[in-house]
């Protein structure tokens, strides 16, 4: 029975599989869409929805101390930087102020040429 567990393991070792989610969500918030595998985009999906509720809460907040640890959050979540975090501010994040969720979008694409997997691509709504 497969009660209370979540998530996908991917073939991955817990490392790796870390640094592969960290790495997708940060191309996701640089270039807006990424096309990978279907399971790898289900994978992702939750983590870059809660990076950017992470920052709507920290851009309705007041109080500055709120705010840096917003960012901070975000900042250790990603790998790009200081630049991938302001983009997550400034661009990304006000555009869902409004927004109660559902910020990505998975699109299928069909099976890849070489090993048949199936292919979708993730992107921002």
């Amino acid at each position: 029975m497969r009660h209370r567990v979540s998530g996908y393991k991917l073939n991955r070792s817990s490392g790796h599989r870390t640094a592969l989610r960290r790495t997708l969500v940060t191309e996701l918030i640089e270039h807006g869409r990424i096309q990978t595998t279907e399971t790898k985009c289900k994978a992702i999906r939750d983590q870059a929805e809660k990076l950017i509720t992470i920052a709507k809460a920290g851009l309705a907040t007041e109080d500055k101390a709120k705010q840096v640890y917003a960012r901070r959050l975000v900042a250790a979540r990603v790998n790009g930087g200081p630049a991938t975090v302001r983009k997550v501010f400034e661009v990304i994040a006000p555009r869902y102020l409004e927004r109660k969720g559902g910020y990505t979008r998975i699109t299928k694409l069909g099976p890849r040429k070489g090993d048949n997997a199936p292919m979708a691509i993730i992107e921002w709504v």
